[in-house]
């Protein structure tokens, strides 16, 4: 069995990564996906999360937003409708965006709770990525 897998993460924008890396945490519409080399085909929806991989003894963390992801052979593929790397997360932005999700969340009125809720979760990947990385500052 090999030991490392192609993992690819990508935007309609840009490409994000292609490198071999040794594991992988997806996040995936109903919970987060552990990859590792050898793992059976897969084709599923991308949820709001942080992605993490393992490359060369090194975690490296992706925000994700939306999408799908393929597994196939030894290639997983992460086509997202958004990224962002979590050192270029303004967080107190992110955490503005979280309060007024939250508030939403709580009032009355005629809203698309939907649409709040993915703004909320949205909101939430972004600030505990950013708070890792401002953390090690």
């Amino acid at each position: 069995m090999a030991e490392t897998f192609v993992l690819e993460i990508t935007t309609p924008e840009r490409l994000i990564a292609r490198e071999p890396v040794t594991e992988a945490q997806i996040p995936g519409l109903d919970g987060y996906l552990g990859v590792l080399p050898g793992h059976a085909a897969l084709l599923g929806e991308l949820g709001f999360g942080e992605l993490s991989y393992k490359t060369g003894g090194t975690l490296h963390h992706v925000v994700v937003h939306g999408g799908f992801v393929e597994i196939n052979g030894d290639t997983t593929r992460v086509l997202c409708t958004s990224a962002e790397m979590p050192d270029q997360i303004d967080l107190e932005r992110a955490k503005a965006a979280l309060d007024k999700a939250r508030k939403l969340l709580v009032s009355s009125g005629d809203m698309d709770i939907a649409h709040v809720l993915e703004a909320s979760k949205r909101a939430e990947a972004r600030v505990f990525a950013a708070s890792k990385v401002a953390g090690k500052k």
